[in-house]
């Protein structure tokens, strides 16, 4: 009897172990560590579990993470890089791997759906900038060591409504139009400052349309959808089936969607990047040896 029981529990042990080996295996690579959070920051899985983070929470290849209205959320990478997500933010982390003795096997592939972030490039986007980058729903970002702030609206967002209603006013005040018209459209300047106004639909077909749905009320501070970018340091190229371009240190950029190509606009187009001030990434040391990890504690429920 006491010989059956001694096998049991073996087999137990021995079943047990497998199925943690099995977990283990198929586990996802984690790619980062929460450091600052101010709100609710969610983690979509691939099983379609979410997960709740909370500052140390790890962080890993695959996971979609959001923030919620309000929150910003810090996020350090394996390899000492950083992203900053601003609230209403949609942001995937498509592939991460980072060994220090192993560059062959960089990878830092994401993708931002919505919202915008600041990013600090690390080891890999220094030593492996062919396998680093960010897609978005309007273009691709390529990372040349650098950081830079980048903002996708989507179309139908609230600022796009705004900027729409914008045009209808400017259909008899407050915005005027030079240069070529081409395909019914023409570039806008804001009559009291002079900016330029991205165009991103021909005017008419635009004023047309919003007039037709009883759209009247300017709004001020408007911003038609696109990608937006600003490098602070460093360079990035922004490209897309409409063309590339480099973006340096200093510069902004704006582009409307896949077909239009990326321009230089000369002054800050409405990007707007404030976290908290307890959020300082002047601790990171870009390109460092560190492994990124801060407290292995994975502080986090599970929401189903």
């Amino acid at each position: 009897m006491k010989s059956r029981k001694n096998c049991s529990a073996i087999n137990f042990c021995f079943a047990l172990s497998l199925l943690l080996w099995g977990l283990h295996a198929h586990a996802a690579q984690v790619a980062g560590t929460v450091m600052d959070l101010n709100g609710p920051l969610l983690a979509k899985k691939a099983n379609g579990t979410v997960r709740v983070l909370a500052q140390k929470s790890l962080v890993e290849e695959g996971d979609f993470l959001v923030t919620e209205k309000d929150t910003y959320a810090r996020i350090r990478f394996l390899d000492n890089s950083e992203v900053t997500l601003k609230p209403e933010t949609q942001f995937k982390i498509e592939r991460f791997a980072y060994e220090q003795d192993k560059p062959q096997n960089d990878n830092a592939f994401f993708s931002l759906l919505k919202g915008g972030l600041r990013a600090v490039s690390g080891t890999v986007g220094k030593r492996s900038r062919e396998r680093t980058g960010l897609n978005t729903p309007a273009a691709t970002i390529g990372i040349r060591g650098t950081i830079y702030v980048v903002e996708y609206i989507a179309p139908g967002e609230a600022d796009v409504a705004a900027w729409g209603r914008s045009l209808v006013a400017a259909a008899s005040t407050g915005l005027h139009a030079y240069g070529p018209a081409g395909n019914g459209g023409a570039t806008m300047t804001d009559a009291t400052t002079g900016n330029v106004v991205p165009e991103i639909l021909p005017a008419r077909l635009a004023l047309d349309t919003l007039l037709a749905q009883g759209v009247t009320s300017p709004v001020p501070g408007a911003r038609p959808p696109g990608l937006y970018v600003q490098v602070l340091d460093g360079m990035i190229n922004v490209s897309n089936k409409g063309g590339a371009q480099n973006f340096s240190a200093g510069q902004f950029g704006y582009t409307a969607n896949l077909q239009q190509p990326p321009v230089v606009v000369p002054s800050n187009p409405g990007l707007k990047f404030t976290p908290p001030p307890a959020f300082s990434s002047s601790s990171v040391n870009p390109g460092g040896s560190g492994n990124g990890v801060v407290g292995i504690t994975d502080v986090n429920c599970e929401v189903r």
